[in-house]
């Protein structure tokens, strides 16, 4: 069995290390600990890296690394990735920007309390100055405070909720989503950004880029009231740093709580040596938990590109990520994964790739044949399709893409169905998304299913009579293979469907076994 290479280039947690070590098909080489120039010796060999910020994903790092097809950030920010150099080269670049939200937003609402009741001054009076004078320390209550929310997204919504127990009054700002999202949540939602300006508290949880940075300037904060307080626990730079400064000095800014800055580390910068300032040294993503998460998360992304499974949070995905409604995002990788299942299954020759989508995901079903054709193509291509080269490989095949799109008609509010065409026939699968990220397939060749994308699983279709069950786990058992779920699908004409999700992988002889019952009438494995 051929293995995939993933070289680790920085210290994670060995929770994600571990995933690595076991993985059959991998050749995990740790190379956190070497000399960055012997990395680069290094690195030739690899198809996936995972680095931090302590190496630059830089000309001299992709020059080098000559079989890479993908590299993961372990973290949300990738200023040390060169993405327009891994984009020409082919390379999927990709970050774990979900990994540390609890932490970033718990840091928020620390940062918030911080400066309502000023508990570093108030503790290092205490306990440095050994100072006993309660009344130097009169804050003021979040209770009944208006708190306006830039950027409603994984983090902006968790905290706008947890500013909710608190009993504030909340609005927040986002014109990426539907307003909906807050509205349903009983958070206030606007279009006018003056509506947030007016807030007692302002606290932003944008990404950085030419919309954002300076997003808060001399202009917003002189239509704030007077007293207010701002938070930034996202990117350095959305709030114009010159601006917070002279305002924090004149008053109009009460208290800022700041975890990031324009450029670190800011270890002179002129907020240190203001006495309304509550600072921490970007410590966002830094509790224990969540460093766990990010490498848990860096594993299994580095894996499933490495397998050609999908690209999970792509930075260089080949349409305009800014005009991407969150709720797209998460379609994107169910697509992907489902057509890699789907030509699992199949075991043909691919003449066509048909995908449709239903309600307002149809606007974006052309961005969705591209991930489509990246995951049906690397079961047959070697696992060398990825966004950039997908299309051009599919016309090379003479493959037939296409797209439709319609209004929600099953019952789902979106839901993606993609369909192969072999020389054998047609396969379909349908997906959909409830809430934020939950991926579900719904419907398997006209079978409806529940089941999760993940895992290695066997997939039996059969005559739909009594025994069947209970021999397959007969079959399964003698072979020491442990079933962690069992979905089973009645279908028309005396036909079931099972998916059988398995700890072990089914050898051909697993597979042979259930084909020869007799009620068998199609077997396959697969894994995603």
């Amino acid at each position: 069995m051929s293995k995939h290479t993933i070289v680790v280039c920085d210290h994670i947690h060995e929770a994600g290390l571990n995933i690595l070590k076991n993985c059959e098909d991998i050749n995990y080489v740790f190379a956190a600990d070497i000399d960055k120039v012997k990395l680069l010796d290094v690195i030739k060999d690899a198809d996936v890296a995972i680095t931090r910020s302590s190496t630059d994903v830089d000309e001299k790092f992709l020059n080098a690394a000559v079989n890479l097809k993908a590299i993961i950030r372990a973290g949300v920010g990738y200023d040390n990735v060169d993405i327009d150099g891994c984009s020409k080269r082919g390379i999927i670049a990709m970050n774990v920007p979900t990994a540390n939200t609890i932490a970033a937003v718990e840091l928020t609402m620390a940062h918030m309390l911080s400066c309502m009741r000023k508990f570093p001054y108030a503790h290092n009076q205490l306990k440095i100055d050994r100072v006993w004078k309660r009344e130097d320390w009169y804050g003021n209550e979040l209770y009944g405070k208006k708190l306006g929310v830039i950027g409603f997204g994984n983090i902006g919504h968790r905290v706008a909720l947890r500013a909710k127990a608190f009993e504030m009054d909340v609005i927040t700002y986002d014109p990426y989503i539907p307003s909906t999202k807050a509205t349903d949540l009983g958070i206030k939602y606007t279009t006018n950004f003056d509506d947030i300006l007016a807030c007692d508290i302002i606290t932003i949880h944008t990404p950085k880029n030419k919309e954002t940075i300076d997003m808060i300037s001399f202009d917003e904060i002189k239509k704030m009231k007077d007293g207010v307080v701002l938070i930034n626990c996202a990117r350095g730079g959305l709030y114009n740093e010159e601006a917070l400064v002279e305002n924090l000095k004149s008053g109009k800014i009460a208290m800022a709580g700041i975890d990031v800055f324009k450029k670190e580390p800011a270890i002179n910068h002129p907020l240190l040596d203001l006495p309304n300032v509550t600072v921490t040294a970007h410590l966002g993503a830094n509790t224990k938990e969540s460093q766990k998460e990010i490498s848990i998360q860096s594993a299994n992304n580095a894996i499933e590109s490495a397998r050609g499974i999908s690209y999970p949070n792509a930075l260089n995905l080949p349409i305009d990520e800014s005009k991407i409604p969150t709720f797209v995002k998460p379609y994107i990788e169910l697509t992907q994964k489902m057509a890699f299942l789907l030509a699992q299954i199949s075991k043909s020759e691919i003449r066509a790739i048909e995908v449709s989508a239903e309600g307002e995901l149809g606007d974006y079903v052309d961005s969705l044949q591209t991930f489509a054709s990246v995951g049906v193509l690397n079961v047959s291509s070697g696992n060398s399709v990825n966004y950039v080269n997908a299309n051009f490989i599919a016309k090379e095949k003479g493959i037939e893409l296409s797209t439709k799109s319609s209004a929600n008609s099953s019952g789902y509010k979106n839901k993606v169905t993609i369909k192969i065409t072999t020389p054998k026939g047609a396969k379909t699968i349908s997906g959909t998304v409830f809430g934020e990220d939950v991926q579900r397939i719904v419907e398997l060749d006209g079978f409806v299913i529940d089941v999760e994308p993940k895992g290695k699983m066997i997939i039996m279709k059969n005559k739909d009579i009594p025994g069947v069950v209970g021999k397959v786990g007969n079959i399964l058992g003698e072979n020491k293979i442990n079933i962690s779920d069992f979905r089973l699908s009645r279908g028309k004409e005396g036909t079931a469907l099972a998916v059988i999700l398995i700890d072990e992988k089914a050898n051909s002889k697993v597979i042979s076994d259930l084909d020869s019952l007799e009620a068998s009438i199609a077997v396959a494995s697969a894994e995603i």
